[in-house]
């Protein structure tokens, strides 16, 4: 077939597979016109180089001997290095470009090699969607020069051995998923991909199985049908099999996961510990360089490995913010200077002061009266990456370490009600509602009757703005009474009494919903007396008493 139509190129693709059938996969690649040859030794390769040359002078192919190269220990194979340690970047290949969208292209060829590249490459992929506009930041400038970093530096990978169980390395991160496969210690492959927008909502447990899911679908042909193990940091996701209820995006994942022969383990990362993070950003230690550097300089002068002893540094102090708002706070708050008063004659056992002055509670750190810092503390606590949205209860646990104040468990009770976030995202924890119970058949008329008010109406010249409606629920008759919203309980017993009991007799039950005027005292009284059984709806249900 001649060169130049649409299928040529497919057509001697499938002509050299052809050729090589026999010998493809086991010491020969082939890709169009290029033919690879590998071997474990020199012996072993002279036999598969007379092979292959057999092959070629069988079918009348000739290979041009100045495009030909052999016994090669390194070899540069479409756009990888191959040698006896692996497979890396080709170093040929161009490391930067002046359009956004060229580099990204090139670097999108060795994603496999670089970890988190979706991560590091969100600031300029951010700026190739349509409409975007082009402003190249600091974010961008950092992201670029940080791709052609690991682009000239790419680690070697190591080849896969399908006879021995792979490790999976997963995580989710603020922006994107990402994952390592590896062979024993060994880095086989990278992935990592950006967060679609629909997957920003996902709740942290979510995210992690999408990770795990995410490493299963892109290295399939790797994982399925040999052992592995993922490492996770989500130690829940280890009791994702014997979890009793599962939504249904987590139910179609099991799915995915059962076809795959895999046990997922804890790895444990950074502490997710809000006591943690609390230390991190408001307390730091004092740092201190002893003096017996410069002992370790001339013991290093001794080996003869020069070292020149500029400058002595005993010690760095560095100022915690928030800590230091809390201690500036504390001298300005009245409280505190009634403390202070109380542990100087002795009546305060419980507080202490510090050499700096600094006000204790025990091992606490005493919080001033003051709603901003305080706001700052829990915020922190609650919302920070390190926190991820803890309970009340635990969040109290965490902070009742290092700080105090009055009324500390319902203020944070009441701070973790009102997120926003955690009333979204997190799920229900309350005993399922229980069964409806039908109300019974009346046996006659007017002995089961229903009552509620139609509110909200225009104001009549005799002042009346509302209607109650008492209805029958044997013959669906019904009385509609104009009231007004200022009538007392007793107002209403005596319209009761008038309208209804004169007219119809004491009905057996009254069924209502959760109105003033109908849990109130005197009404519950006047009906207790009469014989009448009330029934009230559950509370913002009100569809038991429409008719």
């Amino acid at each position: 077939m001649s060169f130049g139509l649409t299928n040529a190129p497919a057509f001697f693709m499938y002509m050299m597979n052809s050729v090589f059938m026999n010998e493809l996969d086991k010491f020969v690649v082939v890709f169009i016109d290029d033919i690879l040859i590998y071997s474990k030794n020199e012996k072993e390769h002279e036999e598969h180089l007379r092979v292959v040359l057999t092959r070629l002078r069988e079918h009348k192919l000739y290979a041009k001997f100045s495009k030909c190269a052999f016994w090669l220990r390194e070899v540069g194979f479409l756009g990888h290095i191959l040698s006896e340690k692996g497979v890396a970047v080709d170093p040929s290949k161009p490391e930067t470009v002046t359009e956004i969208r060229s580099f990204l292209g090139l670097a999108g060829y060795y994603r496999r090699f670089i970890k988190d590249f979706s991560k590091i490459a969100k600031p300029m992929t951010s700026l190739t969607k349509k409409n975007a506009k082009f402003v190249w930041g600091p974010k961008c400038e950092d992201g670029f020069r940080e791709l052609k970093k690991l682009l000239t530096t790419a680690p070697v990978l190591a080849q896969p051995d399908v006879t021995k169980p792979f490790d999976v390395y997963c995580d989710a991160f603020g922006q994107g998923l990402g994952c390592v496969l590896m062979q024993e210690g060994r880095v086989i492959a990278y992935a990592s991909r950006q967060l679609r927008k629909h997957e920003a909502n996902y709740p942290t447990h979510d995210l992690e199985l999408a990770a795990v899911v995410h490493a299963l679908k892109i290295w399939r042909h790797y994982l399925l049908g040999n052992t592995c193990h993922i490492y996770t940091d989500h130690k829940s996701l280890k009791y994702i099999f014997t979890q009793p209820e599962l939504n249904m995006r987590q139910r179609r994942w099991l799915e995915l996961i059962k076809d795959y022969d895999l046990e997922i383990h804890y790895h444990p990362g950074k502490a997710n510990v809000v006591a943690d993070a609390l230390s991190r950003r408001a307390h730091c230690n004092v740092i201190e360089v002893r003096p017996t550097a410069r002992v370790i300089c001339w013991e290093m002068n001794e080996i003869e490995v020069p070292v020149e002893f500029l400058v002595e540094l005993y010690n760095i102090s560095i100022e915690p913010t928030l800590r230091y708002l809390i201690v500036e706070a504390q001298k300005h708050d009245p409280g505190m200077a009634h403390i202070r008063e109380g542990i100087a004659e002795a009546k305060r056992d419980c507080f202490t002061l510090d050499n700096q002055g600094v006000l204790w509670f025990k091992n606490r750190l005493v919080v001033p009266k003051d709603m901003e810092l305080r706001k700052k503390i829990l915020e922190e606590a609650h919302k920070s990456v390190l926190a991820m949205h803890p309970g009340s209860n635990k969040m109290y646990q965490d902070l009742k370490q290092r700080f105090w104040w009055t009324r500390m468990k319902r203020k944070i009770a009441k701070y973790v009600s009102e997120c926003h976030v955690c009333k979204r995202v997190k799920a229900d924890h309350l005993k399922p509602a229980g069964m409806l119970h039908p109300l019974n058949i009346p046996a006659w008329k007017w002995e089961d009757i229903h009552m509620d008010f139609v509110v909200g109406l225009p104001r009549t010249q005799k002042g009346y703005d509302s209607i109650w409606v008492i209805i029958d629920r044997f013959t669906k008759s019904a009385h509609f009474i104009p009231v007004k919203t200022s009538y007392t309980a007793a107002t209403y017993a005596e319209l009761y009494i008038a309208r209804i009991v004169s007219l119809h007799g004491v009905p057996v039950t009254i069924t209502s919903d959760r109105g003033s005027v109908f849990v109130s005292r005197f009404w519950e009284q006047l009906q207790k007396s009469l014989g009448t059984k009330l029934i009230h709806s559950s509370a913002y249900h009100p569809r038991l008493v429409v008719k």
